[in-house]
């Protein structure tokens, strides 16, 4: 079968490789239909993801149809539209047992970790592969995924109907944040450079957008919040920069939620953290959060297709990870087809 693969930093090419068999009683094989691009996969193209062992099949946000199954598989049949839940982990470890899966200890990501999903075909675990109505496409079954990052976030900043929540960055992951912020009852303010980003926030509902680079967020922030603040600052930039400005945008028992893997220290001044007894707290893929977001686009509450700007077959990665990287300010998020 034909796959995408980062064969080294910097060398992206569509391969031959070996079909996946079914080998366990509980192995899905599924017929890719289409792949969500993601920072991660550019980060790998470039060989800063220090995770990778090359070369490697990359792309985590993946649905098609199940082509095959084993003998112990009950909960799908072959025909079934499904999207993948793309981590693995041991249940044994101190995060596993505490639930929090996404830091398991031997965590591995299909398309880091191990080989991914831009390939005509793909086997996983049961488990692994959610069931999505047939009335939702192909394309926004391949991103809930990304929707399960801003379920993610919204969980662990435990926003609540009526939270003012401000978000740092209109990007993929932003807009994801921006849309279960929304369903969760709060009201969202975002920010980015980009207009075009801002404008597509203000039309899927963000409630207030600014522009970092022409006015002052902090005072604005302070206005629109009658001197509250933000009871939930979710930043989705991840510099050490805007980390230090989410701490001091939170509110009094505010939290702030911070999705960035930057290693450039931060300089934060306890007395904020005391004074406004703050939450900080990271939050690293999902846990949990599949079956709740699959849930919800399959009753229409949220579409994921509002994260597509792009489309490309996947003869043509080559061509979409140029537009990504020569033309971000115009993507929200790519999408392949199989």
């Amino acid at each position: 079968m034909r796959a995408i693969q980062v064969q080294e930093p910097g060398k992206l090419s569509i391969v031959e490789i070996e079909k996946p068999k079914i080998s366990s009683p509980y192995d899905v094989l599924v017929q890719v239909q289409c792949v969500g691009i993601c920072g991660s996969d550019v980060h790998i193209y470039h060989g800063s993801n220090p995770f990778t062992v090359y070369p490697r099949v990359i792309g985590h946000e993946v649905s098609g149809v199940v082509a095959e199954l084993g003998e112990g598989v009950e909960s799908l049949q072959v025909g079934d539209r499904v999207s993948l839940e793309p981590i693995e982990f041991c249940g044994t470890c101190y995060a596993c047992r505490k639930g929090q899966q996404n830091v398991c200890e031997s965590l591995q990501v299909f398309g880091v970790h191990k080989d991914g999903g831009m390939s005509e075909f793909v086997k996983a675990h049961e488990q692994k592969w959610h069931k999505v109505n047939k009335s939702i496409s192909a394309e926004a079954a391949a991103l809930i995924e990304p929707l399960t990052i801003g379920a993610q976030a919204t969980f662990r900043g435990g926003i609540q109907p009526g939270d003012t929540v401000f978000i740092m960055g209109a990007g993929p992951t932003g807009i994801a944040c921006l849309l279960m912020a929304k369903e969760a009852g709060a009201y969202v303010m975002i920010s980015d450079f980009n207009t075009v980003r801002l404008e597509y926030a203000t039309s899927i509902g963000a409630d207030a957008v600014f522009q970092p680079d022409k006015e002052d967020i902090e005072e604005a922030i302070y206005k629109e919040t009658k001197g509250e603040l933000a009871n939930v600052v979710i930043d989705a930039v991840g510099t050490a920069g805007t980390f230090e400005q989410a701490v001091r945008l939170a509110s009094v028992a505010g939290t702030v939620v911070t999705l960035g893997f930057n290693e450039t220290p931060s300089q934060i001044p306890s007395l904020l953290l005391t004074k406004k007894e703050l939450k900080v707290v990271g939050s690293r893929l999902q846990t949990n959060q599949f079956q709740g977001v699959v849930k919800k686009v399959n009753k229409g509450m949220i579409s994921p297709d509002e994260l597509i700007s792009h489309r490309f077959h996947y003869e043509k990665v080559a061509e979409a990870f140029k537009k990504l990287e020569e033309h971000p300010e115009e993507v929200r998020k790519i999408v392949l087809t199989f």
